[in-house]
């Protein structure tokens, strides 16, 4: 099964953006793809509240949606378009990913369930919850890999949801992405392949890459990691499409070799022992 994955530098400018998003659309249906993952927050990526304000859009008005929508049903292929700033109804804003199918129609939406907050040593100050709202929902969804469990970036660092998501039967995760570059070469590589082993699942990972219009730097290094933990690919940190036809089968080779899965018990209370 061909799969396909856009590493961008998505930019300030949506229309340019959706621009990137329809050639890589394109692109990985004259290759052969079934489907094509794209980073975190592929439509605007702008730490400018203000600038930033007059380009998010409801999920119904988005024109970067609406645009890869059109885009899928042209090209006859699946997109899951890892995430998009949209202003909900209530006001707050949302970081919501897209399964798209190859008619153009939503099949899912996921809102990020963790935010990014955080103080790095390199000075870089992240608030995501200042300006997003949680989603509170797990997510899986029927896909041509199968059943398909929605995550986002730093969504990575808590098991429970990749476990809650592999319990109701996910056996490929994906995990749209913008990593820092410190956090990226520290533990990216690391997590995606403990997710990977601990569900035995596929694992696919487009992220954004290089220098970004609003200042930020992101670590790319899309990856594919098989139910071994195994990195099938490893896009570096050039921007472009990068390709890997997936042995479904490995699935459950790996899980009759490593029946973990069949092994997991609930825990209760902690009994603390004085």
């Amino acid at each position: 099964m061909k799969i396909a994955l856009a590493q961008l530098t998505t930019g300030i400018d949506p229309v340019a953006n959706a621009a990137a998003l329809v050639a890589a659309i394109e692109e990985a249906s004259r290759e052969g793809a079934v489907m094509l993952f794209t980073p975190e927050m592929s439509g605007l990526l702008d730490r400018d509240r203000a600038r930033a304000a007059g380009n998010i859009y409801s999920e119904a008005d988005d024109p970067v949606l609406a645009t890869v929508c059109e885009a899928a049903r042209s090209a006859g292929i699946w997109v899951h378009l890892g995430s998009l700033a949209l202003r909900r109804a209530d006001g707050l804003l949302a970081n919501r990913g897209f399964l798209i199918d190859a008619r153009g129609s939503v099949c899912a939406r996921y809102d990020k369930m963790h935010l990014f907050d955080v103080d790095l040593p390199t000075g870089e100050t992240w608030r995501e919850s200042a300006t997003y709202a949680a989603g509170n929902e797990a997510v899986t969804v029927d896909s041509p890999l199968g059943l398909l469990g929605l995550t986002i970036c730093y969504d990575l660092r808590f098991p429970d949801l990749y476990r809650a998501l592999s319990d109701a039967g996910a056996h490929v995760l994906s995990v749209p992405a913008a990593f820092t570059r410190p956090t990226g070469a520290a533990h990216w590589h690391v997590l995606l392949r403990a997710r990977a082993i601990e569900a035995g699942a596929f694992v696919i990972a487009a992220a954004q890459t290089g220098e970004h219009a609003d200042g930020r730097q992101t670590y790319g290094h899309s990856l594919v990691v098989d139910p071994w933990g195994e990195v099938l690919l490893d896009m570096g940190e050039r921007a472009g499409i990068g390709y890997i036809d997936l042995d479904l089968d490995a699935i459950a080779q790996v899980q009759a070799r490593v029946p973990s899965l069949t092994h997991r018990r609930s825990i209760g209370p902690v009994r603390h022992v004085e």
